[in-house]
């Protein structure tokens, strides 16, 4: 994906909520599960992280990002903005 592609679903997720909350305890397998269902249905989604530093942000969005097979686009703040496409 390009950076054109990449700034172009940014801007579409600007008026998004997030969808998906990480929050203290983690990365959990509920939040994957959770993560890959509004993927499925929506492609692209914020999810909001609990985390200490923008390391431990990142990290937790990028590990989400490799298990579902999402494209990390964005963070801002303790929001992080990611894609996949759909199947269909």
């Amino acid at each position: 994906m390009d950076k054109k592609q990449k700034a172009n679903l940014v801007a579409a997720a600007h008026h998004l909520n997030p969808v998906v909350m990480i929050g203290q305890k983690g990365l959990t397998p509920q939040v994957t599960a959770e993560a890959d269902s509004a993927l499925t249905a929506h492609e692209l989604i914020k999810i909001k992280v609990v985390a200490e530093d923008k390391e431990a942000r990142t990290a937790m969005v990028q590990q989400i990002c490799d298990e579902l097979n999402a494209e990390f686009l964005k963070l801002i703040g303790n929001i992080a903005i990611i894609y996949r496409k759909s199947e269909d």
